[in-house]
């Protein structure tokens, strides 16, 4: 079951939970589901092993995709359509220098109005696009921390859609 835990005084707009197992990874994912909106660029923050993949593997079976959702680690970009969104899911942990972002002429993804879901962003930083919100997940224990932190007005109606659905 997945319960956030806002700042006391909500000077700290971020969602904080502990995601118990796998399932719960998943639960978060399709908890995002109904509060992205296009032109959102997610980070997905964390270290080999977190559930980065995961949870977008819950995001997209949240929005009604029911093939296979694998790590975009060779590819850098997998590409859904589903619902009513165009979902890009990229990982640059393969990158050796920023520069093979815009080799690879992944900007043009950015200025769509597709989501962008970005697994190592800082590999490809200055010449990716910033994050709207960004989501640490830490390994703890057996389970994962996971941080939902919004960084703009978009991503914060995000979180805010997030905070406010029903308990899973």
């Amino acid at each position: 079951m997945i319960h956030f835990v806002h700042s006391p005084d909500d000077s700290d707009p971020s969602l904080h939970t502990h995601l118990a197992d796998e399932t719960d990874t998943l639960a978060l994912g399709a908890a995002l589901a109904p509060a992205i909106a296009p032109g959102l660029v997610i980070y997905l923050l964390g270290d080999l092993g977190a559930g980065k993949t995961t949870l977008v593997r819950g995001l997209l079976r949240g929005l009604g995709h029911t093939g296979s959702v694998k790590s975009p680690t060779y590819t850098l970009i997998e590409p859904y359509v589903v619902s009513r969104l165009d979902l890009y899911h990229f990982d640059f942990y393969r990158f050796t220098s920023p520069e093979e972002f815009l080799d690879a002429g992944l900007e043009e993804y950015f200025s769509a109005q597709g989501v962008c879901l970005v697994e190592w962003p800082q590999k490809a930083e200055p010449y990716v696009s910033p994050a709207d919100i960004e989501i640490r997940l830490a390994i703890d224990g057996d389970g994962r921390e996971a941080i939902i932190r919004p960084l703009t007005d978009t991503g914060r109606q995000c979180a805010i859609k997030i905070a406010k659905r029903p308990a899973q």
